[in-house]
């Protein structure tokens, strides 16, 4: 629905092409009915864009984005096997919070890796019968855009040949107004210049008749 409920409609199948002379006065016109801003500014009618609400996390994500930071926070040596800790000598007494620590990054390796064979194994076995009923999927997406692409465009030139009928069935007619309308105009006209003249033929006299009392 659109916002402004008018139509300007003209006659392009039947009226001449404007000089350039014309469309330059007629741009010039436009131009002084428009605002100094109106190319910054949003049309009155066209209602605010509401304000984004992202949680603290996205905002981050999008400042850093912005501002061309690289992506940091996520500790990728995590799912790297760890090394055992090193003694200091052959009788010393090993760390048991370094090994505890070791054995914790070797768990969380573990899940890792096992959670990615998981899933290259259920890729493998479901990945191609999924990607097909995507691409199924998304065909039928675009033969429904393309169908509608091709009413509207049918629509819109129905439309066009119906206006152009129905301009070229009155162009006569719009001629013969037309005519009428210049005739009458230049009529006004030469009844306009008469009246002028039979008036300033009417002040002589006056004047005349005056100059004869004065003698």
């Amino acid at each position: 629905m659109t916002l402004i409920n008018e139509s300007h409609d003209s006659l392009p199948y039947i009226d001449a092409e404007p000089s350039a002379r014309a469309r330059a006065g007629a741009e010039k016109l436009i131009a002084s009915e428009l605002s100094p801003d109106h190319v910054s500014t949003i049309h009155p009618s066209i209602p605010a864009f509401p304000d984004p609400k992202f949680s603290p996390l996205i905002q981050q994500e999008i400042e850093r984005k912005a501002a061309g930071l690289p992506l940091t926070g996520i500790d990728l040596s995590r799912y790297e096997a760890p090394e055992p800790p090193t003694r200091s000598g052959p009788d010393a007494t090993p760390n048991l919070e370094e090994w505890r620590q070791t054995l914790q990054k070797a768990y969380t390796a573990s899940s890792h890796l096992t959670m990615r064979r998981d899933n290259l194994t259920l890729l493998e076995e479901n990945g191609k019968n999924a990607w097909l009923i995507g691409n199924s999927q998304l065909e039928d997406i675009l033969r429904g855009l393309e169908k509608e692409l091709a009413e509207a465009k049918e629509a819109a030139e129905t439309v066009n040949k119906q206006r152009k009928m129905a301009q070229e069935a009155n162009q006569g007619e719009l001629a013969g107004l037309e005519e009428t309308w210049k005739r009458g105009v230049g009529a006004i006209l030469d009844v306009e210049l008469a009246a002028e003249s039979l008036r300033m033929q009417i002040l002589e006299q006056r004047r005349q008749l005056a100059q004869q009392h004065a003698r």
